[in-house]
Formats: C-alpha cells, sequence, structure tokens
C-alpha cells in the first residue's frame, strides 16, 4: 500500500455516538450510543460513548446511524462491469452466457482493467464493502492484474487479487475459444511474479494474492494440481469456480468421471486455504466433505438468480459448518456490486428455496462480515473489537427507505431497500464522508469507463 494511504502511525479517530453500534464480535452485541476508538490502522476500543475517550485527532459524530463492521465480497470479476447488460447476454444459462461475451472480453486493454476496477470498487464501497477479492482470469493484449491491483492502491480497498488463468480452449474440449487462453508454464511463472512482487501476509494487510485457475471447463487437471502446490509452497489461499450449475456437473461427470467435489478433492482443491465459487449445486457427499476440510464456498445469489443457475443449498452448508461469505460475482452476471443488496438477496433467496425461517437478517449480515472474513482466511476483519482491522461503515437511519422500520435498525438494513453508506473507513482511513468518495472523483470515471466500455463492444462489432 503506498504510503499516501496510511493513516499517521499514532493517529487517532473517535467514532462516536452511533444510535446501534453493530460489532460482530464474540458475543455479537448491539450496543446503543455506541463508538469506536482507533489508532492508526487499528481498533483500539469498542463500546459505549461514555466509556471511551473523549478526544482524539479526529472525531466523527454517527448520531443517528448504525455502525457496523465493513462488508466482505468474496467474488467478483471486476472488468465485467464494462459489458453489463449486453443485450446478446442478456438471456441464457451460464456456458451459453460465457460464450457470448467470450469474444468481446478478448478486446480487453490495461487501460479497460484499471479503470473497470475502480469503477467497481466505486461501486462495491458506496454499498458498504470494505474489502474485496477479485478474480480476473482473463489476460488480451497487455492486460496484468497488476492494472487491478494498482487501481485498488488507488481508491483505498482492502483487496485479494486472484490471478485467475484459462489453458483449455475450444479446440482441447474446454469452453473458451483458443484466442483467450494461457500456456500453463506462463501462467504458474506470472503467478509466482505476482505473489513475489505484491503478497502481503502481515496482519493488517491491504492486499493479498489469491492462486485462482478459472474453473474445471476451462483449465486442465495437470494446471489445477500445479496451482496448488504453488499456492501452498508460498502460503497463499486459492479460489476457483465450482458446481455452478447442471452443465457444469455434467461436465465434470463425463471429463473426469467425478461429481465436481471429487474432482476438487482429486486435485488437492480442498481446505481451509481454499475457498469456491457459487457450489449451487453441490451434493450432501460434497457439503460434508466442504465441512470436514473448512473449505469455503463463495454465495452469489444475484448472479445464480440471473443465470438461472438454482439455489445453492447455504442453509444446510451453514448447518453442516461449512464456512460461507457472500460474493457480487461479475458485474455482467449480476449486474450489480451492491453487497448490502446481496445480504438482502441471499436471505430472501433461501427463504424462496428452504422456508421462512431458513435465514434471519441477522444471519445474513454475519455471511457479509464474519463469514466473508473466514472464507478469505482472515481473522482481522469482519468484526468491530480491539486488535481488529479499522474497517467501519456507517448508514443513516433518517433515510426514507427505513421510515417506520427503526423498531429494528439492524434488520432493516437487510429487509427495506438497500442503502448507500454515510461514511466508510478502511484502514483507519475515512475513504467515503457525507456519502461521497474521498479517493477518486465519481463523474469523470464513469464518463471514461462508459467510454471504454463502447470502446471495447465496438471492437466485437458490436455497437
Amino acid at each position: 500500500m503506498s504510503a499516501s494511504l496510511q493513516p499517521p502511525a499514532g493517529k487517532t479517530l473517535l467514532v462516536r455516538n452511533a444510535r446501534l453500534l453493530v460489532t460482530m464480535d464474540a458475543g455479537r452485541r448491539e450496543i446503543a450510543d455506541g463508538a469506536v476508538f482507533i489508532r492508526g490502522h487499528a481498533i483500539e476500543q469498542v463500546g459505549a460513548s461514555s466509556d471511551l475517550p473523549q478526544k482524539a485527532d479526529e472525531i466523527i459524530d454517527a448520531s443517528g446511524c448504525l455502525v457496523m463492521p465493513g462488508l466482505v465480497n468474496t467474488h467478483h470479476h471486476m472488468y465485467q462491469s464494462l459489458t453489463r447488460a449486453v443485450p446478446a447476454a442478456q438471456d441464457g444459462e451460464l456456458f451459453n452466457w460465457l460464450q457470448t461475451l467470450y469474444p468481446i472480453w478478448a478486446g480487453l486493454t490495461a487501460e479497460m482493467i484499471h479503470v473497470s476496477t475502480l469503477t467497481a470498487m466505486a461501486e462495491l464501497m458506496l454499498s458498504g464493502c470494505t474489502t474485496s477479492s477479485d478474480h480476473l482470469y482473463i489476460y488480451p493484449n497487455d492486460c496484468r492484474l497488476d492494472d487491478s491491483i494498482e487501481a485498488a492502491q488507488r481508491i483505498g480497498m482492502r483487496f485479494h487479487a486472484a490471478r485467475g488463468s484459462m489453458s483449455v480452449g475450444q479446440s482441447a474440449g474446454g469452453l473458451p475459444p483458443d484466442s483467450v487462453v494461457e500456456k500453463e508454464d506462463a501462467i504458474l511463472k506470472d503467478t509466482e511474479r505476482l505473489i513475489g512482487t505484491w503478497h502481503d501476509a502481515s496482519r493488517h494487510s491491504m492486499l493479498r494474492i489469491v492462486v485462482a485457475p478459472c474453473s474445471p471447463f476451462s483449465v486442465s487437471r495437470d494446471l489445477m494440481k500445479a496451482s496448488a502446490q504453488l499456492a501452498r509452497r508460498h502460503g497463499v489461499s486459492m479460489h476457483t469456480h465450482l458446481a455452478e450449475n447442471v452443465k457444469d456437473v455434467a461436465y465434470s461427470l463425463e471429463k473426469f468421471g467425478m461429481t465436481p467435489a471429487e474432482y476438487a478433492e482429486d486435485c488437492g482443491w480442498v481446505g481451509h486455504d481454499v475457498w469456491h465459487a457459487h457450489c449451487v449445486q453441490l451434493d450432501e457427499p460434497g457439503i460434508a466433505l466442504f465441512a470436514r476440510t473448512g473449505t469455503g464456498v463463495a454465495h452469489c445469489p444475484c448472479s445464480n438468480m440471473r443465470l438461472a443457475s438454482g439455489i445453492a443449498p447455504v442453509r444446510r452448508m451453514l448447518d453442516a459448518g461449512v464456512p460461507v461469505g457472500l460474493g457480487v460475482d461479475g458485474s455482467a452476471s449480476n449486474d450489480g456490486a451492491h453487497m448490502l443488496g446481496e445480504a438482502r438477496q441471499a436471505m430472501l433467496l433461501q427463504r424462496v428455496g428452504f422456508g421462512p425461517d431458513a435465514m434471519s437478517a441477522r444471519q445474513a449480515l454475519e455471511l457479509a462480515t464474519l463469514g466473508g472474513a473466514k472464507v478469505l482466511g482472515r481473522d482481522d476483519i469482519g468484526a468491530l473489537a480491539p486488535g481488529m482491522s479499522a474497517d467501519l461503515v456507517m448508514f443513516r437511519l433518517d433515510q426514507l427507505a427505513y421510515a417506520g422500520a427503526l423498531h429494528d435498525p439492524l434488520a432493516a438494513l437487510v429487509f427495506c431497500t438497500p442503502s448507500t453508506v454515510d461514511c466508510s473507513i478502511i484502514h483507519g482511513r475515512v475513504v467515503v464522508r457525507d456519502g461521497q468518495l474521498t479517493t477518486v472523483e465519481l463523474a469523470p470515471l464513469v464518463e471514461q469507463h462508459n467510454r471504454l466500455a463502447a470502446e471495447l463492444m465496438a471492437k466485437a462489432g458490436n455497437r
């Protein structure tokens, strides 16, 4: 993280007078008139406003606000914000959706990756997200994962940058066209370069690298195994897609003679250092395997509905002990990146599939905070407690959306229309103030993003 984004080591920040402070700590305390005292980039004290220090280098009055831990997004494809609502890809399931978009994404450039990452992160931050993973698995032209990393540093988001990859094109029985796949030795070499250049394993780290072959239908068994070995040699986490829809399952059975979960285990892709996106069609033995090994799941309800993939059995996963977090997924299959909205959809979709008590508002927000932190392998985010990273967000409760819902302000966040944050603090630094980003100017960013989106479509002959 650049020095300009670091708060001064001894600077103190006091957030006080919160109507409700939601801690997500071990006791799940919800404190009326609560406060958080921050020193540098870590939380020092949490409690009632009257019990905490009354002076600090900066004081933020959270009167009328709900204050809670920043939300954690465990799965995204930020470059896809350039191809939202593409007419030819508005309908259809996962495989034909991908086959429509692959040729368009082949025109991506480094500038497009950088700008789309800024756009996606701005959207996330305004929705209450303070930590995000991003799975970049396509590298045409001059694109590099570094383009995403530099955008994250500019905007000030805590980032898990996943070096994705595709190596099996259509000529070898894979789904993507040959024009967008890479050589496997080049993938592994670049992944190692990125870990050596960028990865920070320390507590409160702002940047970690993740090893992330795209999916069973776009990489080889050899690459899956070699990637796992590389990741464990360097002590970094691992991420891929798994069991997203019925065609995904059929592909695994036909090509490997195994269910997706069996294939993941065969390749070394289970354990506390692994999380899989979607798992909509994960079977009961797969759930038991993930619970036994501590393998995580990124649940993406909006995308799963958009592509008609099904309803992930999240309630059964949680009951079995599977770590589950939330993900917005790519902005071409959602087509948004609102983490609070994703928590709402997670709650509602579980109720549609499994009954009215399948998920409560508090359980949905726990998935979006502590659940996401566990999936990413972190014990320093997801809760407001002494020693935790200073990542917190504030929502004003006097908005029209919450009128009549203040009997239970925390539940109101999930049951009512998703709102944007009034203030966001990441790593002890205010990145949203009075509902406005402080690190990037939004209007010119949106203008540049729309220009590049039009350019990308024109390259592919889509206007």
